[in-house]
């Protein structure tokens, strides 16, 4: 009788520490992680979106651009970020900045915009 609570006793750890294993990371980490990258959601074509990605490649900062001319789920992206953000999509200028988890557009003197984005 001993044998057998032994054994299903070990078998029971065993279980345990087979299902502690799997866990891959929490979801903080990874939310965690993707804060530490600047997205900028733009058009290649535009001189201030491109004037953005060269201030952040100058300062030697991590960023992602986001083409939303074709990259359909970039745009949603944005507009769904704009949304929860509370900021108006009426006179949108590009382009439009996640740093962070903090969204802004360029709809100010362009100067400023870029001390905020590298600030």
């Amino acid at each position: 009788m001993k044998k057998i609570t032994y054994l299903i006793l070990f078998f029971i750890a065993l279980f345990q520490y087979n299902l502690n294993a799997q866990v891959v990371s929490k979801p903080e980490k990874i939310i965690e992680k993707q804060k530490k990258v600047i997205i900028i959601y733009g058009s290649p074509d535009c001189h201030y979106c491109i004037s953005a990605k060269n201030i952040l490649i100058e300062k030697n900062i991590d960023f992602i651009f986001c083409d939303i001319d074709t990259d359909k789920q970039a745009l949603n992206e944005m507009l769904t970020k704009l949304k929860r953000a509370n900021i108006s999509t009426n006179n949108l200028g590009i382009p439009v900045i996640d740093k962070y988890g903090e969204i802004f557009s360029n709809n100010f003197n362009f100067d400023d915009f870029l001390k905020k984005l590298i600030q």
